[in-house]
């Protein structure tokens, strides 16, 4: 027992020396960024304005499946249907747990609605600042 104590505890010891030598040589062959390194600044309201169209399509494709038929998975008709069928078959903690998800989910169709309004707007921004610069 005494033996075993004694290892843990030079293992333990062993792993924190090379724990602190480690992040010590770490930190000393890390290079200091340079003043002439570049930083981004901005508000990125270049790369969005360039992924708009895609992040557009995400949203209308994510709307369409959840506003969707019982026969679309993933839509909020399939989840109420199978929340009733395991209500019906008297499976309870299956359809707590369906109902919790269902109502998670309709929770996102009016904040991909507005999501896709305020995207709108960035794309409309993007147009007029395009076509100023450009100009």
């Amino acid at each position: 027992m005494r033996t075993r104590s004694i290892a843990l505890s030079s293992v333990a010891v062993a792993t924190a020396l090379l724990g602190v030598a480690g992040t010590a040589a770490a930190d000393s062959s890390t290079p200091a960024p340079s003043a002439s390194a570049k930083t981004r600044t901005g508000d990125g309201a270049q790369a969005l304005c360039k992924r708009a169209p895609k992040i557009e399509k995400r949203l209308h494709r994510a709307l369409h499946r959840l506003q969707g038929k019982a026969g679309v998975r993933g839509s909020v008709a399939r989840l109420e249907k199978r929340a009733e069928n395991a209500k019906a078959a008297g499976h309870t903690e299956i359809a707590t747990f369906l109902n919790h998800k269902l109502a998670h989910r309709k929770s996102l169709v009016p904040t991909l609605q507005q999501r896709q309004k305020d995207l709108a707007k960035v794309a409309t921004w993007c147009r007029s600042q395009h076509n100023t610069t450009s100009s």
